[in-house]
This record gives structure tokens, sequence and C-alpha cells, in this order.
């Protein structure tokens, strides 16, 4: 079964109008976005690319 295309804004906001109502409602919102942890290069790692000129 395929739902067809609405023609216009007018068809879509109708469409949408049909959804439940818990369905339209959400659920919980996200959680904020957490700041990143802080990282730093560590000389094992700098020592696998130091003197390559280009990324491989």
């Amino acid at each position: 079964m395929t739902t067809p295309e609405a023609e216009s804004f007018a068809e879509l906001i109708a469409d949408c109008a049909d959804i439940p109502r818990a369905l339209r409602d959400g659920g919980p919102a996200l959680p904020g976005q957490r700041e990143p942890a802080p990282w730093e290069v560590d000389e094992t790692t700098f020592a696998q690319v130091n003197g390559l000129e280009e990324y491989v």
C-alpha cells in the first residue's frame, strides 16, 4: 500500500491533522549537547606521524 503525495499545503496539513495527538506531541525532549572532553596528542601518537609530509 502506498500513500499518495499531497498536491497542496492544505492537503498536507489536513493529512497531518489526521495523525493522533499522542503521536504528534512527541515524547520527552532530547537532552542538550554536552561539552566535548578535552584531548591531547601523546608522544606515542605523535611519533607515528612525525616526518610524514602528507596524509596517506
